[in-house]
């Protein structure tokens, strides 16, 4: 008999934790491998995610609604249908229950039943000797609970913890300095009352709401709705970006009439292969293609380091009805039109029902939005951490502009236009650069080559 982990994936590189949504199997039940058997919720995606192995589910450890860090066990699944005995789906563990104490040869190590914790590891020659295994995993929340304590000046061993083995959440911190919790500095006194002629302050790091002289108070007639997860860390990641990236966009007019043609020309073609040929296809390799000679726009910030990606990785956002998802067309240089036509649609249909696999929304170095297929002209979008630049593509239409005739005189004619943009980060994208990449993904677009249809 073989006992299957089934584990949180990591839905995303900055995402360190994930809510279990929904149970699509229950325990006892038969799974095929690749099966979906759980929907998880994350900042970036709404997803199913399927069963490591065929089986049958033993246990199930983390109930739905339930936040868990990434790598939790979430489940068991048993390999041998014929000797699973019959296990009851267990109640919640409260939520600030201590970890059961291990056994006494591994004290390392947590129990079987248990859900996984941090191991306890012996304090650094300086460091708090007498640090409690609570205390620790409080303090060993998630990077995101840490830096907004730190900002806050709060001290998180202080704060009852809901999450799993006591940790303190996120809601948890909001909560607590919503209330009025005290900061960790001995003697900080609690601000004064703002007085009407100054604005309050946007707190770092936090939502709107959590700062009382902000928030907005509902109206007779109003309807109120509370934020899905994917929205509020979706919002609170756009905050954290525009505090990291210096943000600065550039703005380009492009003439599309050359791409129209060939669209039109070769439209029937490509479906007939089985992929849609949209403008969107020809900026996606245009894009592509110049990403690796200009790779500082194809690059990430670690501290004072230049992470040169060697991969040129197109992540293409697609709006859903629940928030914003950004699934990803690796070695976008390496295909074809028509193999980045396929492949963008096919994750963009997969998206719009949940079927994206984990990988297929991580290791982006360059995001493009297109916002123009609602009919926008322009946007000045934020950039996706942790890379270093996004391009906005705006509606794409017929638009009067001046042409010069070859005997020199200037006409007016109706073109196929939009306007492109491209917001970068200034700590390491400079506006030559930006602007030599951006120009040439408009001379590849106006001009582009009929070989490569």
């Amino acid at each position: 008999m073989a006992r299957i982990d089934v584990i949180m994936p990591q839905m995303g590189e900055s995402i360190a934790e994930g809510t279990l949504s929904k149970w699509m199997k229950k325990v006892g039940d038969a799974v095929k491998r690749d099966e979906p058997i759980f929907e998880i919720s994350t900042d970036k995606v709404d997803a199913e995610i399927p069963a490591p192995s065929a089986g049958v589910l033993a246990e199930i450890r983390v109930q739905e609604g339930q936040t868990v860090p990434i790598q939790t066990v979430v489940a068991i699944i048993e390999t041998e249908v014929g000797v699973v005995a019959a296990v009851s789906t267990p109640a919640p563990v409260p939520a600030a229950a201590a970890p059961a104490p291990a056994p006494a040869a591994a004290p390392a190590a947590a129990p079987v039943s248990a859900p996984p914790i941090a191991p306890t590891r012996t304090a650094a020659p300086g460091g708090n000797g007498g640090e409690s295994a609570d205390e620790r995993l409080r303090r060993l929340s998630t990077p995101l609970v840490r830096r907004i304590a730190a900002e806050h000046n709060v001290d998180i061993a202080g704060i009852p913890g809901s999450g799993h083995a006591g940790r303190v959440t996120k809601k948890d911190l909001l909560g607590y300095i919503e209330q009025g919790g005290a900061p960790a500095a001995a003697g900080a006194a609690t601000p004064a009352p703002l007085s009407g002629a100054q604005p309050p302050a946007w707190p770092a790091g936090a939502p709107a709401a959590s700062n009382p002289a902000w928030e907005a108070t509902p109206w007779e007639g109003d309807r109120v709705e509370p934020m899905s997860r994917i929205r509020q860390l979706t919002a609170e990641h756009m905050i954290f970006s525009r505090r990291t990236s210096a943000h600065v966009t550039s703005y380009y007019e492009v003439d599309m009439s050359q791409v129209q043609k060939l669209r039109e020309k070769n439209k029937r073609l490509y479906e007939e292969r089985g992929a849609k040929l949209t403008y969107l296809g020809f900026i996606v390799k245009a894009v592509a293609d110049n990403l690796r000679k200009h790779p500082v726009v194809n690059a990430a910030a670690q501290g004072t380091s230049i992470i040169y990606r060697g991969q040129v990785n197109i992540g293409i956002a697609v709006a859903l009805d629940w928030g914003l998802i950004v699934p990803v067309i690796k070695k976008a240089d390496e295909l074809s039109l028509l193999g980045i036509m396929r492949t963008m649609h096919d994750l963009a249909d997969r998206a719009r029902i949940k079927k994206l696999k984990p990988d297929e929304i991580q290791q982006g170095t360059f995001t493009i939005t297109n916002p123009g297929v609602f009919g926008s002209y322009i946007g000045a979008p934020i950039i996706n951490q942790p890379q270093v630049a996004i391009l906005g593509v705006g509606a794409i239409e017929k638009r009067p502009r001046v042409v010069t005739m070859p005997d020199g005189t200037d006409t007016i004619v109706p073109r196929m236009m939009t306007m492109l943009s491209m917001t970068y980060d200034h700590r390491i994208v400079d506006g030559a650069d930006a602007d030599r990449f951006f120009g040439d993904v408009k001379k590849m677009l106006e001009a582009f080559p009929e070989a490569a249809v």
